[in-house]
């Protein structure tokens, strides 16, 4: 039995079992923050946990409802997203083909986005275009197997600036980009993950690509004016998402061709950094009439350094402890108040393999709080537990597919909030 844990003092701890309490939290905890945030994110310590995705849907709703919120921004690919968007915002395509090509692989299945993507639509159908909310992903066109080639984001950038200016502006021609990229397997190659020698983001048509993409952009800024007056400023803002992806693709090919023993931690910074650009233009860029929830794992929003010890199955790399600074940690450091983040953590979740934790981490003393979710000034918590000595252990067991990361309580009053959920969907004996 877990003792109970010392919430008192100044600190909050709110049960969010309805809609309505967890509205009313959501509130407070805005309400607590120094400053109205442009970029709320939402983390959770696991992906795949319906029990997650569902609390953030009713989170997004109540913001949306109550708070003026305009957008939601998911670790997703960032690109495929745009797909998403059209779809909620004007009904272009139809569910099921938006959830199969508008995610990033092991997103689309789950229930819960599904059900975000058809409240949203169904939020918007009858609203005028400045009332309807937006979706972005937010995530690099990067897999664990490897990243996307540079076609996709180069060509559609090629293709935004050659309908749009005359020729003489557009740096180099389509025939001279496709040439450069070739056969999409050279780039895609998962075996490249683990073999360096396979990549050819060194090579001489990577190194010359990078330098179109960087003469595109240019063109794409110095005819600024020009481009948004004959389009939009969200057409224009696609566009500059093309160049970002495409710029940053090409950065990280070329790290995947690095040999040295940085190259993993090099690449997830260089993820991270990707991340940060796109929350930072969907901050500044995107959203001037309202704010957005951003929903991704704690690691990729957290203030701190991330920290990634890899499990087995990853070869030599396995055992190595790898630390990179997060989108979160980013974007914190250069917009200030305007970024705020919540933390989420876990009980117990019978589907993804994670059991009760002990009673000494910190799950473990949330978990002595009657009701399965609360949302909980972590500050407040923070200090509460030195004042009462205590120290809770670090959490060491995992999910079974080594996905769950716990709370590091050491850092409980770098974030602005925290979820806990104390139980996760119920197994298939439930």
């Amino acid at each position: 039995m877990a003792a109970d844990p010392p919430i008192r003092d100044g600190a909050w701890a709110f049960p969010a079992e309805s809609d309505a309490d967890l509205g009313s939290a959501i509130t407070t905890l805005l309400r607590s923050l120094p400053a109205r945030p442009r970029l709320l994110g939402l983390g959770e310590p696991m992906h795949g946990e319906e029990a997650l995705t569902r609390l953030r849907n009713e989170v997004f709703r109540h913001l949306v409802e109550h708070e003026g919120y305009r957008s939601i921004a998911l670790e997703s690919d960032c690109l495929s997203g745009l797909i998403v968007d059209a779809y909620v915002t004007e009904g272009t395509g139809t569910l099921d083909d938006v959830m199969a090509r508008g995610f990033s692989p092991g997103f689309a299945g789950s229930a819960e986005n599904r059900e975000l993507v058809r409240w949203m639509r169904e939020y918007n159908r009858d609203r005028p275009v400045q009332d309807r909310i937006a979706f972005f992903g937010f995530d690099a066109p990067i897999e664990m197997t490897g990243p996307d080639g540079p076609r996709r984001a180069l060509v559609a950038l090629h293709d935004y600036l050659s309908t749009w200016l005359d020729a003489d502006l557009v740096p180099h021609t389509l025939d001279v980009v496709e040439d450069l990229i070739g056969s999409d397997d050279r780039w895609t190659d998962p075996a490249i993950l683990t073999d360096p020698s396979r990549s050819v983001g060194l090579s001489a048509d990577a190194g010359a690509l990078r330098l179109v993409a960087d003469d595109l952009m240019a063109s794409l800024t110095a005819q600024s004016p020009r481009l948004i007056h004959a389009t939009s400023h969200d057409d224009w803002w696609r566009a500059c998402l093309y160049g970002r992806s495409a710029a940053g693709l090409l950065r990280y090919h070329a790290a995947m061709a690095d040999t040295s023993e940085t190259r993993m931690v090099r690449l997830m910074g260089l993820r991270d950094a990707m991340m940060a650009d796109n929350l930072r233009a969907v901050a500044e860029q995107r959203s001037p009439i309202g704010p957005t929830l951003v929903h991704a794992h704690n690691r990729h929003l957290q203030r701190d350094e991330s920290v990634w010890r890899l499990p087995p199955g990853w070869g030599p790399l396995e055992g190595r402890t790898l630390r990179w600074w997060s989108a979160g940690a980013i974007v914190s450091a250069r917009l200030g108040d305007a970024y705020a983040f919540v933390a989420s953590a876990l009980g117990t979740a019978p589907l993804q393999g994670l059991g009760v934790p002990r009673p000494d981490t910190l799950e473990g003393m949330l978990s002595a709080l009657p009701g399965n979710r609360h949302v909980i000034d972590p500050a407040g918590l923070a200090a509460a537990l030195g004042a009462a000595g205590t120290r809770p252990a670090p959490r060491t067991d995992t999910s079974a597919d080594h996905g769950y990361f716990p709370l590091d309580p050491g850092h409980l009053d770098r974030a602005d909030g925290l979820v806990f959920v104390e139980h996760g969907a119920p197994g298939p004996d439930a």
